[in-house]
């Protein structure tokens, strides 16, 4: 699956990046995402809905209709409809958002324990988590640099994230969100030595 950021914009939000990493003591790490999970089973299971719907309709309209017709109108219905709810923007759509934001953060939780596991433990961690398909951006720090923080900077930064995404201009997005971060880690984790 191809990225959701040409590599221009790519360039672009590593030299932001890199350029807080050098000036404080924080190892920042993005992760964008297309979709935080398959969402395999909701196709199929709204296709069945559909499709029982639809051979009851067909039942009521048509009562003398064989049995062997209702099953293949049933048959027929749950192909077509599965093939059709299996593509991403249905299928998403077909997700109660509740469900989409619990499996983007499960997602984001592990990324950011991963990313922390791998850095060095004498600096800070910050993880900025974007998942495209469910709409759903979320920071996640360590202790000690949510702690630096003043309170609803994190939510400042995801509420300007959003409004910006919500224009189609991700790679914006994310700069600012890196340059806001950026703003709270010069003054309050500068480098070490």
């Amino acid at each position: 699956m191809s990225s959701p950021l040409a590599p221009d914009e790519r360039q672009r939000i590593d030299a932001a990046i890199n350029d807080i990493e050098r000036r404080t003591a924080a190892d920042i790490a993005l992760v964008v995402a297309r979709v935080s999970d398959r969402y395999s089973l909701y196709p199929l299971v709204w296709s069945g809905l559909a499709a029982l719907a639809l051979a009851a309709v067909a039942a009521m309209v048509q009562p003398a209709m064989p049995s062997r017709n209702v099953i293949l109108i049933q048959l027929s219905a749950l192909i077509a409809l599965t093939l059709l709810f299996d593509w991403l923007p249905i299928r998403l759509s077909l997700v109660p958002k509740r469900v989409k934001h619990a499996h983007a953060q499960q997602l984001a939780h592990l990324e950011f324990a991963a990313h922390a596991a791998q850095g060095a433990p004498q600096r800070s961690h910050i993880l900025l988590f974007v998942s495209v398909g469910e709409r759903y951006v979320q920071i996640l720090a360590d202790r000690e640099t949510h702690a630096l923080a003043p309170e609803g900077t994190w939510g400042r930064i995801v509420g300007d994230f959003t409004s910006t995404m919500k224009k189609g201009r991700l790679a914006d997005a994310i700069v600012a969100a890196v340059g806001a971060l950026g703003a709270v880690l010069v003054t309050r984790c500068p480098p070490a030595g």
